[in-house]
């Protein structure tokens, strides 16, 4: 008799504490603050817990001509100063939920350029996170994904890197070792989040061992797409869901190890319904 598959989540899964934040001042904005409330664009890029914010009362506003009265929720990724001081202009109360680490961003940003530093950014070009980061360096920033990128920049002789929150490591040195071989002097600032950093190594671990791997977040979120690359280049059979609905019989087939793991925006509410439909659908048993 064949033995039931078993269901392993990630070491290290889920909610980071600037999501956890957020969400918290969401949900205590909804029920204190000035009405009606809107988060200024999405929270955190789980378009799920977009959905559950509304029907908790917090509205979406794509720009501030959206939330004309009430309050105003700055997303955790940030936003550039000036929408902040705008806001606040336009007699809207304001509740700044950036993520601390995300703050840490901005000042390290505003601190290479006040030094006279040519700012690069690694990140995702277009990200709101290196928007923001942009707007905190006046936009005098360059930003990279990969070390090709900087062969249209004239690299200056002083240059300042910071790094978008949710890069990878492998990600920053690659460029870092392109300036060096071009600059007189590189001064990094390794603003990687360590919550990152943890999810993609116990993502890595467990997709290594895994014969499936379910990565469960936002197909918006950066940081999850890129544990979903990072699962696929262990385990084949890697899938990115965003709900536990998605989950198909077929991808469990011979499977003796599923592993899950989640994206830095996905609350333990919805890891638990994806392990609950894996055991509905295989009979699987949660190794906890």
């Amino acid at each position: 008799m064949t033995s039931a598959p078993r269901i392993e989540i990630a070491e290290h899964a889920g909610v980071c504490y600037g999501v956890e934040r957020a969400l918290a001042m969401a949900a205590d904005a909804a029920t204190s603050a000035p009405a009606p409330v809107h988060t200024l664009g999405p929270l955190i890029h789980n378009p799920l817990v977009v959905d559950e914010l509304e029907q908790a009362g917090v509205g979406l506003a794509d720009t501030l001509d959206d939330a004309a009265t009430g309050s105003v929720i700055i997303r955790a990724h940030g936003v550039v100063p000036q929408v902040i001081e705008q806001a606040r202009d336009r007699g809207l109360t304001v509740i700044d939920a950036t993520c601390p680490y995300v703050k840490r961003v901005h000042h390290a940003a505003e601190r290479l350029v006040a030094d006279g530093y040519q700012l690069i950014v690694v990140g995702e070009s277009g990200h709101p996170e290196v928007e923001g980061i942009m707007g905190h360096a006046d936009d005098r920033a360059c930003v990279v994904s990969a070390p090709c990128d900087l062969d249209a920049i004239e690299i200056e002789k002083r240059v300042g890197v910071v790094v978008q929150t949710t890069q990878t490591q492998e990600a920053l040195a690659d460029i870092v070792s392109a300036l060096l071989a071009r600059a007189d002097e590189v001064r990094v600032i390794n603003t990687i989040c360590s919550a990152t950093q943890e999810r993609q190594k116990a993502a890595s671990e467990l997709a290594s061992r895994a014969d499936v791997m379910i990565v469960v977040g936002g197909k918006n979120s950066g940081n999850t797409r890129r544990l979903a690359q990072i699962c696929a280049e262990r385990c084949a059979a890697t899938h990115h869901v965003e709900d536990a609905s998605e989950i198909e019989t077929t991808w469990f087939a011979g499977a003796e190890l599923i592993g899950i793991t989640a994206g830095a925006s996905t609350p333990s509410a919805h890891i638990e319904r994806a392990v609950n439909a894996i055991c509905n659908l295989t009979g699987a048993v949660h190794a906890r």
